[in-house]
């Protein structure tokens, strides 16, 4: 069973390296390889969308939210995951008018407010991504041990690899064609793991889910729809592929499919947890319910489900891989396409040394996702004619100090504002996302109504 794992996960790899490779433009630029401009349908879109956001956190997460609070927080999920593609799906043809030759979300902030904004933008869009990259090789390595006696440390460089190779030679184009095939594999392979993994569950009578007031599974509920999407409306991948799609009306029903696959593949994985809780199998300590399904399904169940998990994680990865170089190639005036690969892969080094450690990043993801929550209402208002320059700074300081100013107001200190800010204990908690949000936004809107309309960078 060993060989024949090593050989399937090596198989799967392999297969989308080639992919990828076949996917290049032979006498694509340094534009293609970090929008392919113009040249995609609403289904290749709409797969893309699905697999780049996609990844090995949705054997954890979504589970894990169905067994412990319940269906109305997984919904909160669920819909947290779909809604960045929706708001792309809205404010996505607006933004390409606006700036018909854009690049990357560093670029529309500059033509909203000036080069000093966009560094900001960029930096808190890299941040975000190298959490994401880091939780992914990690989530590999860790699923990898716990379902074969192979060493996780080298399925996380066999990913980090093979998609490094493809994207760096293929760029966005190579991404768009793979995220196609591993979102038809994933919806595949993971309506077979569940189907079987149900099969295995004893009858549901003997547990029930945790007594959760409907009021706190709202509070987590509402805390993940606002972290998840201000994060995810940072992620360069996104960006990338609205100026990939062909027209307006590609990008709108593309980002729209992609988002309601998504809630559909979201909420079917968390109901497994919900599933799982009530059966009254154990879903261990921490809980890990997916997982806890196929402790007793058949041994050949394992090899799908590893196939599944590298599936995932190959589909997030290489988009993040490709975003950070297109970050990298839209920051730096003149830089090549070949410099752009080296950065791709200089900026890989930390990320693998970090996922092999093992270590959790659960809080560094709140913390990126609440430094994102201070800023996206900001970067969004950019498209509204009377925000300023001066509105966006001060909406995005505002936001910091609401990210803080309910743990301040709680512990009588900014001290205790700031820890309560930085997520002790990784529990993400609604009242710092809160602030954030009606701090930077509230300020923007007043600001912006009392300054010229003509102040814009």
């Amino acid at each position: 069973m060993f060989y024949t794992t090593v050989a399937a996960l090596t198989a799967a790899l392999l297969v989308f390296t080639w992919l990828g490779l076949r996917a290049r433009l032979a006498d694509g630029g340094l534009d293609d390889y970090v929008t392919a401009r113009n040249s995609q349908g609403a289904r290749a879109l709409g797969l893309s969308f699905l697999a780049s956001g996609m990844g090995g956190w949705i054997l954890f997460a979504p589970p894990e939210v169905g067994a412990l609070v319940g269906p109305v927080a997984l919904a909160g999920y669920a819909i947290g995951a779909a809604l960045p593609f929706i708001v792309f799906a809205f404010c996505g043809p607006a933004i390409r008018r606006f700036l018909p030759e854009g690049r990357s979300i560093g670029e529309f902030a500059q033509a909203c407010y000036g080069r000093g904004v966009r560094h900001y933008v960029s930096l808190i869009s890299v941040l975000y991504m190298l959490c994401f990259l880091t939780a992914e090789l990690t989530a590999i390595g860790a699923i990898t041990s716990m379902l074969s006696g192979v060493n996780g440390n080298l399925v996380v460089l066999g990913v980090a690899i093979t998609t490094l190779i493809y994207t760096a030679w293929g760029g966005l184009r190579a991404s768009i064609v793979t995220d196609q095939w591993q979102a038809f594999l994933l919806i595949g392979l993971l309506a077979i793991v569940g189907f079987v993994g149900l099969g295995q569950l004893p009858e549901l009578s003997t547990a029930r889910l945790p007594d959760v007031p409907t009021a706190s599974a709202l509070s987590v509920a509402l805390t993940l729809v606002i972290a998840v999407t201000a994060a995810n409306l940072f992620h360069q991948g996104y960006w990338q592929r609205l100026w990939s799609a062909r027209d307006t009306d590609s990008l709108s029903r593309g980002a729209a499919l992609g988002g309601i696959i998504t809630v559909i593949v979201v909420a079917l994985v968390g109901g497994l947890g919900i599933m799982a809780a009530l059966s009254g199998t154990d879903i261990g300590n921490p809980p890990i319910p997916f997982f806890a399904l196929l402790s007793e399904a058949p041994v050949w169940l394992t090899l799908p489900a590893l196939i599944l998990a590298i599936t995932l994680v190959a589909s997030s990865v290489d988009t993040l891989q490709n975003a950070l170089a297109s970050l990298a190639v839209t920051e730096k005036q003149g830089l090549s396409l070949n410099a752009a690969r080296w950065i791709t892969v200089a900026l890989m080094v930390p990320v693998v040394l970090v996922a092999l450690q093992g270590i959790s990043v659960l809080r560094l993801f709140l913390i990126a996702d609440l430094l994102c929550a201070t800023a996206v209402l900001p970067v969004l208002m950019g498209l509204w004619s009377r925000m300023t320059t001066t509105a966006a700074i001060l909406g995005g300081l505002a936001g910091l100090l609401g990210a803080i100013l309910p743990g301040w107001i709680a512990g009588e200190s900014v001290m205790a504002g700031l820890e309560a800010a930085s997520f002790p204990g990784s529990i993400p908690t609604l009242m710092p996302f809160v602030g954030a949000l009606v701090g930077s936004g509230l300020v923007s809107v007043a600001f912006a109504l009392t300054q010229p309309k003509n102040d814009r960078a």
